[in-house]
């Protein structure tokens, strides 16, 4: 990989065949791994509305009036992983790829992370065609691939040149996503080219594009197996960073990530008469000076907005206290440690997991009771996704020794685990305060010559924060990547997920087989530790409560004038899917009849493809807003009690509900325990 050049809001030639002077016979456009909306706050700035900006010069400038219409290839990766879609489950992005004017996209490794009903279901709202042609689901059909994908397409160009274009995906993060139909069949990417391309030549093909989602060795080993011809240039995605080589002739091309980067590349024939084509490739860096889109700024307008209205929403009920005080997690052993180790553990079937207690932001006491949106990505803000090392015994152990090392220090590198024990003496010297013998994995003395599977997050598989131990392979390590970030999904992604698939009310509409059996493992696995409560449906005065108020609303609504009667609430004359009360009366998420919290319903979520039909969220009321702000004043008070009191690091300041007192109906309660999984040798 060539050094990276540093950012420029100008033109960058990567690749010339050294003939610009004449107006070129095709002209494409290339991006891929694109999960941000937003700008960020370093060059490049990226976001979608300078993104767009230069998707609309390339297309519709004075410049390239007499030139081809330009061709748009995406390679994957716009569903997940963002905070945008632990939300909308990839739907806002439809709209986006849209109106990018994307052409033809090949399918990524997280645009499956919903499920490949969900992804059938955001595709079908796509106005461009899915391609992936070696990963084939026999369920579907002979060599039908997954999701329902094409194998290839032809596209026409303005001036009527037949491009063929394949789609192709490496093997590699197949094994990534637990949500993937059983029995598939992948096929050799080279292989499936070499079967395929004689086909889009009889068509009529003139050229051949390969857009593929796989990393850039495996892009170069297809572009040798293919070169010479078969295939012209290689469009890639999965890696996150720009790159450009020539292979055997073949070209093959990644453009950076998160709308911070995109190619424009000009296709000539040769003047010679030769077999093949000439590029011109040119990089730009969406700098801060570029000028914005005004419609792309609307729609992230949008989008973020109805995601801050979303944050509010009840996702599920803890029975429990989460503990996120950084005087317990970084300290010693915590139930909300606990409880998301072992879902890191259970959603990658591990074998054991460490994270890092500065994963954990919160600093409070999460009371029993509703768990929003807001709490999960509060305490869990970090963009780094969950990955999968395979490590050695001595490895584990210096890496928990790595994380006991500066106790009594609220340091951010205290181990939280799962399916780990031990125990620290911290009287002894650092990076040997573990006792010998003390660990174990599954029940089992630690083997330090044994390899173990291991979910962490990628900071630690970085060596961040002295976890040098379980630094990768390609970081300089020794650690073999198993899910790699990019391949992996974000912390709180899986916590939404987790109690997405607790619900037994407002269950998600594109809740598919696999997820069925993914989330079922999961649950299995987590209520040996952490049991779960069944909801309850409310007493008879609480049902006969809402009657009343129902009947009082019914009859309010009977003098309501017939325009305010269809839009209560200001919603749109758009219908929106509602939470059920006791009563069965439908309401908005959020609020039953009498003020109760009501849980938010999945079927909401669903952004359909248009800009204009994203919904207009409704405005936070005051009331909420006030409410929110007591919750704030009430746990700084909280927790200057707890130092006044003496009680700061006190491990229980809440109590756990008894069965009686849960009475939720809309989802199963969870309940984290502490299992004494870190032990102290206490001195007199």
């Amino acid at each position: 990989m060539a050094p990276e050049p540093p950012p420029s809001a100008e033109e960058q030639v990567i690749f010339s065949s050294g003939d610009s002077a004449t107006p070129p016979d095709l002209r494409f456009l290339h991006y891929n791994d694109v999960y941000h909306v937003d700008a960020s706050s370093a060059e490049p700035v990226g976001g979608l509305s300078r993104f767009q900006y230069l998707c609309n010069y390339y297309r519709n400038d004075p410049k390239f009036k007499d030139q081809p219409e330009l061709l748009t290839f995406f390679s994957g990766d716009a569903f997940n992983p963002s905070l945008e879609s632990s939300v909308t489950k990839g739907s806002h992005m439809v709209p986006v790829l849209n109106n990018i004017g994307t052409d033809v996209a090949c399918v990524g490794n997280h645009d499956l992370d919903f499920g490949v009903r969900q992804f059938r279901n955001l595709t079908s709202q796509c106005k461009f065609p899915w391609l992936l042609a070696n990963v084939l689901d026999p369920a579907l059909g002979e060599n039908e691939p997954l999701g329902n994908a094409k194998r290839t397409v032809m596209l026409e160009s303005s001036n009527g040149i037949k491009i063929g274009v394949v789609g192709l995906a490496e093997r590699e993060w197949l094994d990534t996503i637990n949500s993937l139909p059983p029995n598939l069949i992948y096929k050799s990417a080279s292989a499936t080219a070499k079967d395929l391309i004689p086909g889009l030549r009889e068509q009529g093909a003139e050229i051949v594009v390969a857009v593929t989602h796989q990393r850039e060795p495996n892009d170069n080993k297809l572009a040798e197996l293919t070169g010479g011809g078969l295939i012209d240039i290689v469009l890639g995605g999965h890696d996150h960073y720009y790159s450009h080589t020539l292979i055997n002739g073949t070209h093959v091309l990644r453009s950076g990530t998160d709308f911070k980067q995109l190619s424009h590349i000009e296709v000539r024939r040769r003047k010679d008469g030769s077999k093949g084509w000439d590029f011109n490739i040119v990089r730009r860096d969406i700098m801060s000076s570029i000028p914005k889109d005004p419609g792309a700024e609307k729609l992230v307008e949008k989008l973020t907005s109805a995601l801050k209205a979303k944050l509010d929403k009840p996702i599920g009920y803890t029975a429990a206290p989460l503990d996120a005080r950084f005087t317990t997690v970084r300290t010693r052993e915590s139930n909300y440690g606990n409880f998301v180790c072992d879902l890191m553990r259970y959603y990658y079937q591990a074998d054991c997991c460490i994270m890092a207690a500065g994963t954990i932001r919160g600093d409070q006491i999460y009371p029993p009771g509703i768990v929003r949106l807001r709490d999960i990505v509060n305490c869990f803000p970090f963009e780094d996704p969950v990955v999968v090392i395979k490590v050695t015994g001595k490895a584990l152990l210096e890496a928990l020794e790595n994380g006991v090392s500066n106790y009594p220090a609220l340091e951010g590198r205290f181990p939280q685990v799962s399916n780990i024990t031990f125990t620290v003496d911290y009287s002894l010297p650092p990076m040997s305060r573990i006792l010998p013998n003390s660990v174990t994995v599954n029940s089992e003395p630690l083997d330090l010559s044994r390899q173990y599977v291991l979910a962490t997050r990628g900071y630690m598989g970085r060596g961040k924060d002295g976890y040098t131990s379980l630094l990768i392979e390609a970081e300089g390590g020794s650690a073999i990547e198993l899910v790699s970030e990019e391949n992996g999904v974000l912390i709180s992604t899986i916590l939404r997920q987790y109690f997405m698939s607790l619900k037994v009310l407002g269950k998600w509409k594109m809740w598919g087989p696999s997820i069925e059996r993914s989330w079922g493992r999961v649950q299995e696995g987590l209520s040996k530790s952490h049991p779960v409560m069944d909801p309850q449906a409310p007493g008879p005065k609480v049902v006969e409560m809402f009657k009343r108020k129902a009947i009082r609303r019914d009859s309010d609504e009977k003098h309501l004038s017939p325009d305010r009667a269809g839009s209560t609430h200001g919603s749109s004359s758009r219908s929106r899917s509602r939470s059920r009360s006791p009563s069965g009366r439908r309401t908005p998420g959020g609020k039953d009849p009498e003020g109760m919290e009501t849980p938010l319903d999945e079927s909401d979520m669903d952004f359909s493809g248009d800009e204009d039909d994203v919904e207009t969220p409704l405005p936070v009321t005051t009331k909420a807003s006030q409410k929110e702000h007591e919750l704030v004043i009430i746990r700084k008070v909280m927790r200057k009690w707890w130092r006044v009191a003496g009680l700061k690091g006190h491990p229980n300041l809440c109590d756990e509900l008894g069965e009686g007192e849960f009475q939720v109906n809309w989802t199963k309660a969870v309940a984290p325990r502490l299992e004494g999984r870190i032990k102290e040798v206490k001195k007199e």
